[in-house]
């Protein structure tokens, strides 16, 4: 209940008899008396929850409450106290829901106010729920398509933070609608951004590591979240599903320059060049990987684990000719039909090609020599084509690489390439 004091201050504020052009500077003075004056969180809400309900009273009009509820919202923000700056802007809240049609600048301000605040406390469903309430279709007012996007972008993002992926796909796709009107770079990237941060967490990993890779190129952001948006493709890219698909994006991975600048540049090579993984390795790696990635799937393994088993298989499939099936569960460290089962269905998905010999227990991987064995013109000519497909990759390759060297001593010894290049030029010239 509020104090006496301020209920006497009010009725004589309310009263028909006082002069209603001194009304508007009377709240005013009662307000920073409110504030000022207050023991406890407890006065405090209840001497305002009295205020609210006086200056929406029908004793002030519309355009004199407006300013001074608007005074209200700017003063709630200056509590310094976070759960009392919550209890206070949720009983203004709810003095408006009966009359927000009256007041929706207002009540949006302050959802915007108690929003910052559960986010500070880390309550990001909350804060997500209190921004849910804003009218931002609305006959009162007029909002730009950039205000719009960037309400919807910021609930997209508070649902992300507790893994919500439904509800932040929501209002994603509200934003998506009006992308095109977008003017603000900054609203495209966090758009960008929270694409790829959906993608990922519903394990679609190879859009997600384009997503994240496109987004590692944007000028707008300073260099340390381009490197960290690059860290984040090269995870996703190393959980996608192991075949030609991924096997480009690890490839254009590689290729970029900056890839040797973040940790997990070793697995990332390791994977391109198609070598073994160790268990080791993948400890190493998984260390830093969120809780959705190292989510079980059906069959009882992790993300982590069935891409690296997906991937060595892949890779024993361009190692040997034929393995038998014991072998090869020894090299996947899982039981026989488990390997079996796993070479079947990627067989099967088309990501590796061979066939499954069940009665001599062996799997054989399609190759050259087997194909050229078999004599047919057709096969020997299809072979000699994708050797020569095979040596102008690998020449490409070599290029590459040493393109990369040069680049790094470039960049670390710019000075004695200058004066290499300066004694090299006049050999060159005619």
């Amino acid at each position: 209940m509020a104090s006496t004091e301020v209920t006497r201050a009010l009725q004589d504020l309310e009263d028909s008899s006082a002069i209603q052009q001194d009304k508007p500077a009377g709240y005013r003075r009662l307000l920073d008396q409110i504030l000022s004056s207050a023991h406890d969180s407890s006065d405090l809400l209840d001497n305002l929850k009295a205020y609210i309900n006086s200056i929406l009273s029908d004793n002030l009009g519309i355009v004199a409450a407006r300013p001074l509820l608007g005074a209200v919202v700017e003063s709630i923000k200056t509590i310094p106290d976070i759960s009392t700056k919550i209890h206070a802007g949720t009983t203004t809240l709810h003095a408006l829901e009966s009359r927000i049609v009256s007041f929706e600048e207002q009540d949006a301000e302050l959802r915007e106010m108690l929003a910052d605040a559960y986010t500070q406390q880390e309550d990001y469903i909350e804060a997500a729920k209190v921004l849910q309430g804003i009218q931002l279709e609305s006959s009162q007012r007029r909002l730009a398509d950039d205000h719009k996007v960037a309400i919807w972008i910021r609930i997209c993002r508070l649902y992300l933070e507790e893994d919500d992926t439904t509800s932040a796909e929501t209002y994603l796709n509200r934003a998506k609608n009006l992308r095109h009107k977008v003017t603000n770079p900054e609203l495209t990237l966090g758009f960008q951004l929270s694409e790829a941060r959906i993608l990922d967490a519903r394990r679609k990993f190879l859009e997600a590591s384009q997503a994240y890779h496109s987004f590692s190129f944007s000028a707008v952001l300073d260099e340390e979240e381009r490197t960290r948006a690059l860290s984040s493709a090269i995870v996703c890219a190393v959980l996608a599903p192991a075949g030609p698909q991924r096997s480009r994006a690890l490839a254009k991975l590689y290729k970029d320059e900056r890839a040797p600048q973040v940790a997990e540049y070793g697995i990332l090579e390791k994977m391109f060049l198609d070598r073994l993984l160790s268990q080791d390795e993948v400890m190493r790696f998984s260390k830093n990987l969120s809780s959705h990635q190292l989510a079980h799937t059906a069959d009882g393994s992790t993300v982590l684990a069935k891409a690296v088993i997906e991937h060595n298989l892949l890779s024993a499939s361009k190692l040997y000719n034929n393995i038998g099936v014991d072998e090869l569960a020894s090299l996947l460290g899982l039981d026989a039909d488990k390997a079996e089962g796993y070479a079947a269905r990627m067989l099967e998905q088309g990501r590796i090609t061979g066939s499954i010999d069940q009665i001599d227990r062996v799997i054989l991987f399609n190759s050259m020599e087997s194909n050229i064995e078999r004599g047919d013109f057709g096969q020997r000519r299809n072979m000699a084509g994708g050797e020569l497909r095979k040596w102008d990759s690998r020449v490409q390759g070599v290029a590459e690489d040493v393109e990369r060297v040069a680049s790094l001593i470039q960049l670390q010894y710019p000075v004695y390439l200058d004066r290499r290049i300066q004694t090299a030029w006049p050999l060159m010239s005619f």
